[in-house]
């Protein structure tokens, strides 16, 4: 499918037939290319402008932008490296990368050069942020609370400081998130109106959905969604998978492909070229699984892929933009006095989260010795990514550790200067660092078997867990958390809700200390909460996946149906879809898991 080519590319190619050896028309024709998202053909342009001038630094500074949205990490970092020996005192070209290294997990490298770029320009936009949560990567805390802040005014005066995902990770606030993510709209991702307007499409035996993601493969996305994707009613839904990662041959990406009507790779297929793909297949509803994270496309969705719009499960928030018609939520996660800070309007499922129901948990058992345990005494655990892990929700643990003799807390293994780090905060709260267990990765069935050698997991606010609660819970262990007031920070609220366990929900950090403390004093009671959670796992909503695929496939009718009927997008409500099948369902793995725990 061609792309109708600028005038100014046309211009360029014009100037290069006559003089091929023109270096500065090669660079400016990579530049209409890569506006265009032609990645490749622009990386073309300006290898042959490097060529020709190997001291043009803007070149190769564009270069690793290309590369980088090709996900060639080390090719950009390599070209980002060559442009700053040139010039090293670029701020944009240490930002850019910045961001690479941040992607590739080299984030105290990544904070320094934000943290140069910074020094050379104040006002670059988004890199605060990027700076911030790239020391919360490795539990660097120096001057956390006045960031926070300054990140905080910055947005109230709207002023673009932050990507929106550092907003959801460190700010409770609805309406600051919402303003991060309509600058970032503004800046970044505009409704971009060069495609016809788009008309509902109509005369389809099947609803057609299309999942959009840079995650169908081993990815937390990925776990959530795999036997969703699998129980879908093909008889009224034709699926179709929109990849943005490079195609994979791991095991979750080749159990993905076969549930989908059709899987296409586009990782390098240009944004417009794949909003017209959509608009081709005539996708009725497109699903967007990324938002504002990592290598999404967002861009595709600003050019109006699809009638219908829809953002889920991998940005948890809203998105600010008038090209995304509804967010899936569930009235746990916006209660009526947050709705008016979402912009999208509000399909409630009765639960938010889907679950595989299929994850196997490995029938060994270790030992507290071989996981670097105590022999003796209360395993908290925390499992989340470190960035969640707040100074606040740290300071809290060690006050709970400190009322609990010889209890350790068990946290996910990071790079070395993050335990470091970690280490050194619980000695500067009076707690011996030797209390602090760091847990390596393990294969997914391993990792979920893990779970079984800890008494309480303790979740982190203002990001709750997610993924990294429902896993927790699937295996057995009680999830204590703190519920806060934005999307984020009610994720695991939601979870517990759909598990029927309130009492593991708290509602201020007080309260949620005095609640673990009170748990590990009392062993009985939090057995008795571990075995209803054990019931519960098999008799309510949270892993009744099939119910969760009926209530969303419910939620597309009725929004399907209203555009069909020429009626405006509003907020629906999606009751709950009985499944006679989900008790045999789970029997057998609740066998299992009884015998094992």
């Amino acid at each position: 499918m061609a792309l109708q080519e600028p005038a100014a590319l046309g211009s360029f190619e014009r100037a290069l037939s006559l003089k091929a050896g023109y270096a500065e028309a090669w660079y400016c024709r990579g530049n209409a290319l890569s506006a265009l998202g032609r990645h490749e053909p622009a990386l073309e342009s300006y290898a042959r402008a490097i060529a020709l001038n190997p001291q043009h630094a803007e070149a190769l500074n564009n270069s690793g932008n290309c590369l980088y949205e090709l996900m060639r990490h080390a090719e950009a970092l390599a070209c980002f490296d060559r442009s700053l020996a040139l010039r090293g005192d670029r701020p944009e070209v240490l930002a850019n990368r910045g961001n690479t290294l941040r992607d590739l997990g080299r984030f105290e490298e990544a904070a320094a050069d934000y943290e140069a770029a910074l020094n050379l320009e104040p006002h670059l936009k988004f890199i605060p942020g990027l700076r911030l949560i790239s020391r919360m990567h490795v539990c660097d805390w120096r001057g956390f609370e006045s960031e926070r802040n300054q990140l905080a005014a910055g947005i109230d005066r709207d002023e673009a400081v932050t990507d929106p995902f550092t907003a959801l990770a460190l700010l409770d606030s609805p309406p600051l998130q919402r303003q991060a993510a309509r600058l970032w709209v503004r800046e970044k991702c505009p409704a971009n109106h060069e495609l016809p307007v788009l008309a509902a499409h109509t005369g389809h035996e099947r609803i057609r959905i299309g999942y959009f993601s840079q995650d169908f493969r081993n990815h937390p996305v990925a776990v959530l969604t795999a036997e969703l994707f699998e129980l879908h009613d093909r008889s009224r839904f034709e699926l179709t998978a929109f990849s943005f990662a490079p195609a994979s041959q791991d095991e979750m990406q080749q159990r993905l492909r076969p549930a989908f009507d059709r899987f296409l790779d586009l990782s390098d297929t240009p944004d417009r070229d794949v909003a017209l793909l959509a608009r081709r297949l005539e996708i009725d509803i497109a699903i967007d699984l990324a938002g504002f994270t990592s290598n999404s496309r967002i861009a595709v969705l600003a050019r109006r892929a699809a009638p219908l719009q829809v953002s889920w499960l991998g940005y948890l928030g809203t998105m600010a933009a008038e090209y995304i018609d509804y967010l899936i939520a569930d009235p746990v996660i916006i209660p009526p006095h947050t709705r008016a800070h979402y912009s999208e309007k509000i399909i409630y499922l009765p639960s938010y989260q889907p679950n595989d129901s299929q994850r196997r948990i490995a029938e060994r058992i270790f030992s507290r010795e071989e996981l670097g345990l105590p022999a003796a005494g209360l395993v908290f655990c925390c499992f989340n990514t470190s960035y969640k892990i707040s100074p606040e929700i740290f300071a809290g643990w060690m006050r709970i550790l400190g009322e609990v003799p010889g209890s350790v807390l068990w946290l996910l293994g990071g790079t070395g200067s993050t335990e470091a780090n970690l280490r050194a905060a619980a000695q500067r709260h009076g707690v011996e660092a030797a209390r602090l267990v760091f847990g390596g990765r393990l294969p997914f069935p391993e990792y979920l078997a893990r779970f079984r050698a800890a008494d309480l997991f303790l979740d982190t606010l203002p990001y709750n867990a997610g993924t990294t609660a429902s896993d927790a819970l699937w295996a057995g262990l009680p999830v204590l958390t703190c519920m806060g007031t934005a999307f984020a920070a009610r994720v695991a609220g939601s979870l517990l809700t759909a598990l029927e366990l309130p009492e593991l929900i708290t509602t201020s950090p007080a309260e949620y200390e005095q609640a673990a403390i009170e748990l590990a004093r009392d062993p009985p009671r939090l057995e008795a909460l571990r075995q209803k959670l054990l019931a519960n796992r098999l008799s309510t909503r949270l892993f009744d996946t099939r119910s969760v695929v009926r209530s969303l496939e419910a939620a597309c009718q009725e929004i399907y149906r209203r555009q069909q009927a020429g009626l405006p997008a509003d907020d629906i409500r999606i009751g709950p879809q009985e499944t006679p099948q989900r008790v045999q369902t789970f029997e057998s793995g609740n066998e299992a898991l009884r015998r094992l725990m």
